[in-house]
């Protein structure tokens, strides 16, 4: 039992040895140009161009702008 057990294991790592050692196949990459001509310029608006978190940071920042206004008009009031 012992032999078969040793035979295996010993099988088993001369293959994954040789399987690991070569060298992957080289892929082609084909990079074709194209070129579009469009009649109207395609416009972007600000909005759109700006991610999700600069959209919310915005909005926080806002809200913290006018409650730091708040406050400061408190103390002034005293």
């Amino acid at each position: 039992m012992k032999r078969v057990i040793l035979i295996t294991a010993l099988m088993f790592t001369s293959a994954l040895t040789l399987i690991s050692c070569r060298e992957p196949a080289e892929k082609e990459t084909v990079i074709r140009e194209v070129e579009v001509e469009r009649t109207q310029p395609v416009e972007v608006k600000v909005e759109e161009r700006e991610g999700v978190f600069e959209r919310s940071a915005k909005k926080v920042d806002e809200k913290i702008n006018r409650e730091i206004d708040e406050k400061i008009d408190e103390i002034d009031d005293n």
